[in-house]
């Protein structure tokens, strides 16, 4: 009886052991997750692991600080627009699911976290549309894309990742909603330009309403909406310009009705540039828009791009601002920024739109098309022909893929950050020419995204208050740390 107790304890303990290993899959406490890539791709974002020892004499360190806590992270993503999609559904079904568990699986891939669709058609659409092109509410439908490209893509990117967050933005209401300018208020049927007629603030609420409806209906929740891409760019292919005392008027409209249909949707304002594209009446302009108490009260914060200014733009936003959030939602590289050049790319990119735009307060960072193929497409007359996608897809086949350094940027950020972390503090010696971001996730692990802009490798001990670690990080690279 005595042996066989003592078997029953061994097994007991056996047990335990199992199910302690297993709570933190493939990584050990004393071990460390880690992403690298350089600049020249021999190390290319694989997941390695190293034992958490120090070596003796390094000067250069980063220490982090759960102590010191910054903004809460909602995730990292790219656009899925009709362009996105429609390439994605070409692909073998087998190859598709290869590649989106690559990108959006949270344990076996890079988990993006963060995706941003079109309210509509955008300038990545096959063809001109709205969801109401004929004059009245009641003809309110889904078209064409959405039931055919972009929600069967949704649909799976959902099964892999149910807790991704979705980001829907207009280019242009419906043409019948749409005026010359706030003082003839003529009719003005075109998608481009054009401003809203002010008659038409609550049904164009409601259409808002309509469409995230719409997008549930078909099992697709939508967590947060910009009223309008671009507002003050008047010359995209499908566009509506929309100053910020519009924009505060109407988002009055939006927030009223979202509120009345019981959806917690978050409305984010602006959507556009830092500079805001230099005109001197639109400077700041969120903050004129939280001046209003009505229309405040149902903002979460400003989207910003930064295809004009500089990001410090964020940093005075969030200064008058703390209470109101900020995300950062579209970037492109292309033709004109040397967008395949992977070298200046990697680390310009993850400097500029990675770790500078988090680093300023945003929580959640998204990039432009997620795949474009080969020709840049496809894309529509007045739309960009010159951009590249965060991957592009070889037309020809529609199987081999070249991923370019948008992909690296956000596959960084996200596969080590997850959804819910913290931006902590951090404190570095000796650490010229490193950039990095440090953050603690809500499973209590640590994580440090570093970039190293120099030409030599450095040596670096990173700690916090419970684990001590050196690495070599490699000379013109971005390196991405997990640990418990």
């Amino acid at each position: 009886m005595k042996q066989r107790n003592c078997r029953l304890l061994s097994l007991l303990i056996s047990c335990l052991c199992y199910s302690f290993v297993q709570a933190s899959p493939g990584r050990a406490k004393d071990q460390v997750e880690l992403y690298v890539t350089t600049q020249d791709k021999k190390q290319d974002l694989k997941n390695i692991r190293i034992d958490a020892r120090v070596q003796k004499d390094v000067a250069t360190t980063i220490v982090l600080d759960p102590q010191i806590r910054f903004q809460q992270m909602d995730g990292f993503g790219a656009a899925i627009t009709g362009s996105t999609c429609y390439n994605l559904m070409q692909m073998q079904k087998k190859d598709r699911q290869r590649f989106l568990n690559e990108t959006f699986n949270p344990r076996k891939g890079f988990g993006h976290s963060y995706i941003r669709i079109s309210i509509g058609c955008s300038d990545f659409s096959l063809s001109e549309y709205t969801c109401c092109d004929e004059e009245g509410l009641e003809h309110f439908a889904l078209q064409n894309e959405e039931v055919h490209y972009v929600l069967p893509v949704l649909k799976e990117i959902l099964k892999i990742n149910p807790d991704i967050k979705i980001l829907g933005s207009p280019w242009t209401s419906p043409r019948w909603m749409k005026v010359n300018n706030l003082v003839d208020l003529l009719s003005f049927n075109s998608w481009t330009s054009g401003q809203l007629n002010p008659r038409y603030y609550t049904d164009y609420a409601k259409y808002f309403v309509k469409w995230i409806r719409a997008f549930e209906e078909n099992g697709v929740k939508i967590y947060a909406i910009t009223p309008q891409n671009e507002p003050l760019n008047r010359k995209n292919s499908a566009s509506l310009f929309m100053g910020w005392m519009e924009q505060r008027d109407f988002v009055k409209s939006l927030g009223a009705e979202i509120a009345s249909a019981g959806l917690q949707t978050k409305i984010y304002a602006f959507d556009h540039n830092y500079n805001y594209d230099n005109m001197k009446d639109q400077q700041g302009y969120p903050l004129h828009i939280y001046a209003d108490t009505l229309a405040s009260k149902y903002l979460a914060g400003a989207a910003y791009h930064n295809y004009g200014g500089k990001r410090e733009e964020l940093l005075r936003i969030h200064a008058a601002r703390p209470d109101k959030g900020l995300l950062f939602t579209e970037t492109s590289i292309g033709t004109w920024n040397k967008g395949q050049d992977f070298a200046l790319r990697l680390i310009e990119d993850m400097e500029e739109v990675g770790l500078g735009t988090v680093n300023n307060w945003c929580s959640g960072v998204m990039v432009w098309n997620l795949m474009l193929d080969s020709d840049r497409g496809p894309w529509r007359e007045g739309g960009c022909k010159t951009c590249y996608g965060a991957v592009d897809i070889d037309r020809k086949n529609y199987k081999s893929i070249s991923r370019n350094s948008h992909y690296y940027v956000i596959s960084h950020l996200s596969a080590v950050v997850k959804p819910g972390a913290t931006r902590i503090g951090t404190k570095a010696v000796a650490a010229d020419g490193l950039i990095h971001a440090g953050f603690q996730n809500s499973d209590d692990t640590m994580a440090l995204v570093l970039l190293n802009k120099t030409a030599m490798e450095k040596i670096i001990t990173i700690s916090d208050q419970r684990t001590q670690f050196t690495y070599t990080v490699p000379p013109k690279s971005v390196v991405s740390y997990r640990w418990d």
